[in-house]
C-alpha cells in the first residue's frame, strides 16, 4: 500500500513560486531521493508535508485517505518524522532531555531522569553510536548533534521519515551506520525520503528518485536502471563530464613548504611541499588529521612539531593574524560556524578580511569605494543576492559558501586553505566552486583542498596527499588517482600480490 501521496502540490512565498503542481509517491518499505540544486523547492515540500509550511493547493494521502496537515503536531499524529538539515536541538540542555523534549511533562510531575538517560542510551546504542546522553548539546562536535537529530526522530512511532541532506556533516563510519539504519527502518516498512546533494550516497541507499527542478518535477527514475549521469542531465541539462574544469596550470616556485606537522602523539608527522599555481588535495577518513593539520598551517591551533617555510623562509605562525599577513587564507569546514557571521550581511562579511583596502587615513570606511568592491565580487562569485546588504543567514549554502569565499578574494591571498568546500551544496554551485578555484590556480594562487568525497578531489587537484593516524600515508600524481587508491591508504590495506597478478592479466 502506498503510505504517503503528494498530488499537485504548489506554494508560493510573496508572490514567488517555490512549488508548482509537485507530485511525489512514496510506499512503505521504500527510501525515495529526493534531489536538486538549492531553491528546487525539495525542503519547501518537505516542511508542507511536516506540517511547518501550508500548502496553497494540492491534496496529501496518508495511506489512501486525505490528510489535512496544518500543524507540525497534525503530522507527528500521523507518524511523520523529520529531520531537518538545520539543527532544531536546544543547545543548553542534555543529550537526552533534547531526544524526548516532545514528551516532557506528558508522563506526570516528576521527571524520571535516570529511566530518560538508560532510553537515550538505548536508543543511541541501537544505531551504532555512543555519546553521553547527560552531555550538553554544546559539548558535542557537529557529527554528534547530528546524530542527535536522527535519534531525536526516531524516538517517537513514525511510518513516514523525512531526511533533509543528514549526512551533510558525518564521515564515512557514520555514514555507513546510518544507512544501515535507515535499511532495518526500510524492512519495518517505514516510508523514508532522503534529500542529498550527494548523488553516490543516493545510488547506494535509495530505490527511486525523483528530482525537482525550479519548483517542477524534472522526472522520476529508479535507482536500478539510472546512473549518476542521468540524475546531473535532468538536474542541470548537462553531463557528469562537464563538472570538473579542464586543468592547464602553469606551475610556479614553491611558495610553501610544511615539514613534520604533527599536532598530536600520533603519527609520524605531514611533510608536502605547494607550488604557484598548483591545488592539491588532502584525503583521509573522519579522525585522520587532516584538518588539524591545515588549522596548525592556519595559526588557528597551536602547532606543536614540525616548520612551516613560505618562500623558503621559517615562519612562526602563532595565530590567524600571522598567517593571514603572511599571504594566507582558510575557509574552514563548518562555514556557519567558523566561515561567515551569519548575523551580518553579505558586504559586512566580505569586508571583514580587508578593512584597509576601503578605509579612509582616519579610519571611516568609503562606502562608495566599498560598495564597488563588494558588487566586483558578487558578480565574479555569482551570488545570487541582489543587494549586498543582505544577511547571510538568509542566503542557500551554495551562496553561503561563495560569501565564505569571496572574503579571502577580497584579501588576494597566495596560499589558500578549503576545509570541505562543496559540503551540502547543490551540484550547480559546486560546478560554480570548482571553477573558482580553478581560476585561482591559474592566477598563482596555491590550493590546499581537504575533502571527503574523493571524486572531487581527482576532479580539481594536481595532486592528492592522503593522511591516516596524523601521518601521510601516500602522495598521488594525476596520472595515478582512482577511489581504490586512495580508500586503502586511507584505511591503511595495500594491495595484495594476487590482485596485483590478476590485474596485470
Amino acid at each position: 500500500m502506498v503510505s504517503v501521496e503528494l498530488r499537485n502540490i504548489s506554494k508560493s512565498f510573496g508572490g514567488i513560486t517555490a512549488l508548482k503542481n509537485v507530485s511525489l509517491t512514496v510506499s512503505g518499505g521504500e527510501i525515495h531521493a529526493l534531489v536538486g540544486e538549492n531553491g528546487a523547492g525539495k525542503s519547501t515540500l518537505m516542511k508542507i508535508l511536516s506540517g511547518a509550511y501550508a500548502k496553497d493547493t494540492g491534496q496529501i494521502f496518508i495511506d489512501g485517505v486525505e490528510a489535512h496537515i496544518r500543524t507540525t503536531r497534525d503530522s507527528r499524529k500521523l507518524g511523520i518524522g523529520i529531520i531537518y538539515q538545520e539543527f532544531s536541538l536546544i543547545p543548553v540542555l542534555s543529550v537526552a532531555e533534547n531526544i524526548f523534549l516532545n514528551h516532557i511533562g506528558t508522563t506526570g510531575n516528576w521527571m524520571r531522569w535516570r529511566i530518560m538517560k538508560k532510553k537515550a542510551e538505548d536508543l543511541i546504542s541501537n544505531i551504532g553510536f555512543s555519546i553521553d546522553p547527560t552531555l550538553k548539546i554544546t559539548d558535542l562536535n557537529v557529527a554528534e548533534q547530528q546524530i542527535v537529530e536522527i535519534v531525536k526522530a526516531l524516538s517517537e512511532k513514525i511510518n513516514i521519515l523525512i531526511l533533509d541532506e543528514p549526512s551533510a556533516v558525518l564521515g564515512p563510519q557514520e555514514i555507513s551506520k546510518l544507512f544501515n539504519t535507515l535499511k532495518k527502518l526500510r524492512k519495518d516498512g517505514v516510508a523514508i525520503i532522503y534529500i542529498s546533494h550527494n548523488l553516490s550516497e543516493v545510488l547506494t541507499i535509495a530505490d527511486n528518485i525523483t528530482v525537482l527542478k525550479d519548483g517542477v518535477t524534472a522526472g522520476t527514475l529508479k535507482v536500478s536502471d539510472s546512473s549518476k549521469d542521468d540524475i546531473i542531465k535532468l538536474m542541470l541539462g548537462r553531463s557528469l563530464e562537464t563538472m570538473y574544469p579542464q586543468r592547464n596550470p602553469s606551475i610556479g616556485k614553491e611558495i610553501l613548504k610544511a615539514a613534520n606537522i604533527r599536532q598530536s602523539g600520533k603519527g609520524n608527522g605531514v611533510s608536502f611541499t605547494i607550488r604557484e599555481g598548483e591545488i592539491i588535495g588532502i584525503a583521509g577518513l573522519v579522525g585522520s588529521g587532516r584538518t588539524e593539520t591545515v588549522r596548525a598551517l592556519f595559526g588557528a591551533d597551536n602547532l606543536r612539531h614540525g616548520k612551516v617555510f613560505l618562500y623558503d623562509r621559517e615562519v612562526n605562525l602563532k595565530s590567524p593574524r600571522i598567517a593571514v599577513s603572511k599571504g594566507m587564507g582558510m575557509i574552514p569546514e563548518d562555514r556557519k560556524q567558523h566561515g561567515i557571521l551569519l548575523s551580518l550581511s553579505v558586504r559586512e562579511n566580505i569586508s571583514l578580511t580587508n578593512y584597509r583596502q576601503i578605509t579612509g587615513p582616519l579610519g571611516f570606511i568609503k562606502s562608495k569605494r566599498e560598495h564597488i568592491s563588494i558588487l566586483k565580487l558578487m558578480k565574479l562569485l555569482s551570488i545570487k543576492v541582489g543587494d549586498p546588504g543582505f544577511k547571510t543567514n538568509e542566503l542557500s549554502g551554495g551562496n553561503q559558501q561563495k560569501v565564505s569565499l569571496a572574503k579571502w578574494l577580497n584579501r588576494d591571498c597566495r596560499v589558500l586553505m578549503v576545509d570541505e568546500p562543496t559540503r551540502g551544496i547543490d551540484i550547480g554551485a559546486k560546478v560554480e566552486i570548482y571553477n573558482l578555484i580553478n581560476e585561482l590556480s591559474l592566477k598563482g594562487v596555491a590550493i590546499i583542498v581537504i575533502s571527503s568525497d574523493t571524486s572531487e578531489l581527482m576532479g580539481i587537484c594536481d595532486r592528492i596527499l592522503v593522511m591516516r593516524e596524523g601521518s601521510l600515508s601516500g602522495e598521488l600524481e594525476r596520472t595515478a588517482f582512482s577511489e581504490e587508491t586512495i580508500l586503502r591508504l586511507a584505511i591503511g590495506v595495500a594491495k595484495s600480490a594476487e590482485t596485483d597478478a590478476s590485474e596485470a592479466v
